[in-house]
């Protein structure tokens, strides 16, 4: 994008409705994990001053294996917190919790299944295969792949996040995350492994969200409004503009990161069409709809990962999302 698209963009994003004039609001964001492509857009509004451009000063902080931004976030020392999938959602509406999804960025969960090429070369040629999944996947998508698609607990092993034992054994497959593993098992092992992306065969939850406490919602919901809008305009201009300053931000916020990986990851995103695609194709990256939440739902509670009878539909709003804001960047 050039500096005066970049510029006319931002001053759209002003008019749309900025916060009072003053001093910028402090707000925190946690992710989930380490910096990486994956949080682009975040980073991208923090680097192009579309959050400061209407009236936030955010803060990014990043997850971990050893940190739990959600946590800090019921405990009131953040804002915003990087949601995983819907069944987070669901799980703090069965337990209590007041927090609420306000959009998506992912349309595509972006979960997938490796396998070594001529070995499984459909989805269905997977269930002939031993598949390497971790305990967090044992109990919830591969629950549903075992309802749904005939897969069975006796061809699992548990995975350790070591791409070792599937590089070395052609009859294994391996659980994966859309840019992570694919990317490993190519500079490590030097062949390009078949990839299915979970969604494409029906997991149908929504991934990366931004949630937030009720009571923000409540009591700041013109800062909600900003940090989405914001944020939903950083992955435009993320995916589809001038990314260079976003990806320094996050080669500095994560030391193990490399620009070849943001590459890989970004790229993923765009093949696959993890973040603009279905609902966000009409109403704007972010997007969420009552039909997709419900069907996983639904999908869930056949499968025996989530009980039947909850308010499924205190787990988001759609208060703030489905506006196409910054679709005239694409």
């Amino acid at each position: 994008m050039s500096k005066r698209l970049a510029a006319i963009a931002v001053a759209t994003f002003i008019a749309q409705g900025a916060l009072a004039d003053g001093d910028a609001e402090k707000v925190v964001f946690g992710t989930n994990w380490l910096a990486q492509a994956e949080h682009g857009g975040f980073y991208q509004s923090v680097a192009d001053g579309t959050y400061e451009a209407c009236g936030l000063d955010v803060e990014i902080i990043s997850g971990g294996p050893q940190v739990n931004n959600r946590a800090l976030m019921l405990a009131g020392r953040i804002d915003f917190h990087m949601g995983g999938d819907m069944l987070q959602a669901f799980n703090a509406v069965k337990e209590g919790i007041p927090v609420v999804a306000v959009a998506a960025i992912f349309q595509k969960h972006p979960q997938v299944i490796l396998a070594h090429p001529g070995e499984a070369d459909s989805w269905d040629e997977l269930k002939d295969l031993t598949l390497l999944i971790g305990d967090n996947g044992f109990t919830s998508y591969y629950q549903w792949m075992i309802a749904e698609h005939g897969f069975t607990v006796e061809q699992r092993e548990p995975y350790t996040f070591n791409p070792a034992p599937f590089i070395a054994d052609k009859g294994k497959g391996m659980q994966g995350y859309l840019s992570s593993e694919p990317y490993v098992v190519e500079k490590e092992a030097g062949f390009k492994p078949n990839v299915f992306l979970i969604a494409d065969a029906g997991y149908s939850s929504y991934a990366t969200t931004i949630e937030t406490m009720a009571e923000t919602i409540e009591t700041r919901p013109e800062v909600v409004k900003c940090f989405v809008d914001g944020s939903l305009t950083g992955w435009y201009n993320y995916l589809y503009g001038d990314s260079a300053a976003a990806d320094e931000l996050i080669l500095a916020a994560n030391p193990d990161m490399s620009q070849d990986k943001i590459d890989f990851a970004k790229n993923m995103m765009l093949e696959q069409e993890i973040v603009d695609s279905g609902a966000a194709l009409e109403t704007g990256i972010g997007s969420m709809t009552d039909e997709v939440i419900g069907d996983f739902y639904e999908k869930m509670v056949a499968s025996g990962v989530i009980e039947d009878e909850l308010d499924w539909k205190a787990s988001y709003t759609l208060e703030f999302t489905n506006q196409k804001v910054g679709m005239d960047l694409k």
